[in-house]
């Protein structure tokens, strides 16, 4: 039996903010440059469209794997973005995810529409496209609640990251990303 919904529905896609701990300096996030329309040329987090059957933690790893080659990261779900106008292509929700991983034990390559991909000091980032600028602002707000508020158990940490060493990265450092 087919059902005919008489309104609009939004595309859906899910995104990754991915916070790199370095051995020394700024917490970092791994962004890639887009390879393709919509915003070719400019640096995004990884992400994109969930497909038919899939979960959105399923779509965040699917498209964080395609587009940077990192695999099977733990992750959490931290906001969801649905301003009308936040992708020229129409009206697209994202569920934002996050996690953080130690810089020297992923090895990042682009792939699929992403032309490159790179490291980012938090304070010093390219424009980004679509709203990920609020979006990273987000991330670094669930980062820092959780870091208060949850059990090592709770948290969306890859092998070589805890609390005590994420808190001595960014403790002297201002965390906001530059407006």
């Amino acid at each position: 039996m087919s059902y005919t919904y008489d309104y609009p529905r939004p595309g859906l896609t899910a995104d990754c903010v991915v916070f790199g701990l370095a051995e020394e300096g700024p917490l970092q996030v791994l962004l890639i440059q887009r390879a393709r329309y919509p915003f070719e040329g400019c640096w995004a987090v990884p992400g994109g469209f969930v497909e038919e059957g899939e979960t959105l933690l399923e779509a965040a790893r699917r498209e964080l794997a395609e587009e940077s080659g990192l695999a099977d990261l733990p992750m959490s779900q931290f906001y969801t973005f649905g301003r009308p106008g936040r992708d020229p292509r129409g009206w697209v929700v994202t569920v934002a995810h996050w996690t953080v991983v130690r810089t020297d034990q992923v090895r990042p390559c682009a792939g699929d529409d992403a032309a490159h991909v790179r490291w980012f000091p938090l304070g010093n980032l390219p424009r980004l496209a679509f709203d990920h600028d609020e979006m990273l602002h987000r991330a670094v707000d669930a980062l820092r609640l959780s870091l208060c508020n949850a059990s090592r158990d709770e948290l969306p940490f890859s092998p070589g990251v805890n609390s005590t060493n994420l808190q001595a990265a960014i403790a002297p450092r201002s965390l906001n990303p530059e407006p």
